[in-house]
């Protein structure tokens, strides 16, 4: 009689599948398999990107030297931004002014 068995049980080699020709030697979660289509390949869509949005520090007008890191839209903010947060030195609220 004819045992007929899944390859790879007999140690037979696994057939050839997957988006890499069967070249992985672990297995690959779906959805993770090909990273390549999903994040930016070239350093111009990724400049792009923080032009329109750069970081940006706040330091205190309080005269302590404490300072906060963000991002603004330099679209929506042209000129410099000026938020009211809390300085932990002074322990008040006072006006950041973006730092350049």
């Amino acid at each position: 009689a004819v045992v007929v068995r899944p390859p790879g049980i007999t140690g037979q080699p696994l057939p050839a599948s997957g988006p890499d020709g069967g070249r992985s030697h672990g297995t690959v979660r779906p959805g993770l398999s090909d990273r390549r289509h999903r994040f930016p390949s070239t350093n111009d869509e990724a400049m792009a990107r923080n032009e329109v949005r750069p970081i940006i520090k706040l330091r205190s007008t309080a005269g302590t030297g404490y300072t906060y890191v963000t991002r603004k839209n330099r679209r929506n903010d042209p000129d410099r931004m000026v938020l009211r947060k809390f300085d932990p030195v002074v322990r008040r609220h006072v006006d950041f002014r973006e730092e350049r």
